[in-house]
């Protein structure tokens, strides 16, 4: 799997610049960091890459997913997955089914489904919790199940949006090592926004710096 960001820039509706042209290729379990000031739109360009850019911009360039140009194909046909600074569970649904929303349609059947569920909570070491509201979890264990959902969708990329800034130092910590590895471990290429040296220490792949195009 490989994320290739061709010239890829974010402007406003009016013309104005906001940041890029980037190109930067991210490989398979590979996790790329993007920093700079607040306000530069490091978010706003992971929405160009997800396919979530509101009407307020314009983009250019490509956005390259193995292979396959999915720049102009909606969000839910790009199978890039998305974790916000904040884990959001569905507070109306356990916490089995809200791993069973993410769940890859093409997982049939519903013995095949649980079991499904069932291995995913027990590789977030929530094993036993899935009948659980998820107000009941702490904060870690609501971000374990968040990236767990995320993964359960076989997403072919993830960006992550300063995931791991809620979080107390020893928690960030923990959060951040079992994010990456598992990522690494399903060979899935990330793009992370995060403000923290730490995190890009800990990522270990490439480090953009975005600045204000034209600034």
């Amino acid at each position: 799997m490989s994320l290739h960001l061709q010239a890829l820039s974010v402007a406003f509706a009016d013309g104005r610049p906001l940041i890029g042209p980037i190109s930067l290729e991210v490989g398979a379990g590979e996790v790329a960091t993007l920093t700079g000031p607040s306000g530069v739109g490091k978010s706003t360009l992971l929405d160009a890459v997800g396919g979530h850019l509101g009407p307020a911009f314009r983009r250019g360039g490509r956005v390259i997913l193995d292979g396959r140009d999915v720049t102009d194909l909606p969000p839910e046909a790009r199978r890039i997955g998305l974790i916000f600074q904040e884990a959001v569970l569905f507070p109306h649904l356990s916490v089995a089914d809200n791993l069973a929303f993410g769940l890859d349609p093409a997982v049939r059947g519903r013995a095949a489904r649980r079991a499904a569920i069932e291995a995913a909570l027990a590789r977030a070491g929530l094993r036993g919790m899935g009948g659980r509201d998820p107000a009941t979890l702490s904060g870690g264990q609501r971000a374990r199940a968040a990236l767990m959902r995320a993964l359960l969708a076989r997403p072919r990329a993830i960006l992550l949006d300063e995931p791991f800034a809620s979080l107390d130092a020893a928690l960030r910590a923990e959060i951040r090592a079992f994010t990456l590895a598992h990522l690494r471990a399903e060979g899935i290429p990330a793009l992370l926004v995060t403000h923290d040296t730490e995190d890009a220490a800990a990522a270990g792949g490439p480090v953009l710096t975005l600045a204000q195009a034209g600034g």
